[in-house]
C-alpha cells in the first residue's frame, strides 16, 4: 500500500469513528452487561416490572444483593423504577435494552 493511500485510509476511518470520551462511555456501558447477575435481572425484566421480592425470587438471590444490582442498572439508565406507595417496581429503560441483549445471545448461539 502506498504512503498516501495509507494516510487516507487512517484519516477517513479516524474521522468516522467516535470520539474517545465517546468510546469510554460505551466501554462502560457494556460492563455493566458483564455480570451474569445483572444480566439475569434484566432478562426477568423483559416481560413486565418487577419489584425486588420478585425479582429476587426469580434469580434466586437475597433481595439485598439484588437491590444492589439495581442500583447499578439505575446509575447506567438500563432499569427505571416507579413508586407505588411504599412498594418500588422495576422495569427496563426501553427497547433499546432488551435489542441489545438479544443481539448478545444470537451471537453466542450461533
Amino acid at each position: 500500500m502506498a504512503h498516501d493511500d495509507h494516510k487516507t485510509l487512517v484519516e477517513t476511518t479516524k474521522a468516522k469513528m467516535p470520539e474517545t470520551d465517546t468510546l469510554f462511555e460505551l466501554a462502560d456501558f457494556f460492563k455493566v452487561f458483564g455480570d451474569s447477575t445483572r444480566i439475569r435481572i434484566m432478562c426477568a425484566l423483559f416481560e413486565q416490572e418487577l419489584n425486588v421480592c420478585c425479582i429476587a425470587d426469580i434469580v434466586g438471590m437475597e433481595q439485598s444483593t439484588v437491590s444492589h444490582q439495581l442500583r447499578v442498572l439505575r446509575q447506567e439508565n438500563l432499569v427505571k423504577v416507579r413508586r407505588d406507595g411504599k412498594q418500588s417496581y422495576y422495569s427496563l429503560e426501553d427497547e433499546h435494552i432488551q435489542k441489545i441483549f438479544e443481539m448478545g445471545l444470537e451471537h453466542i448461539l450461533e
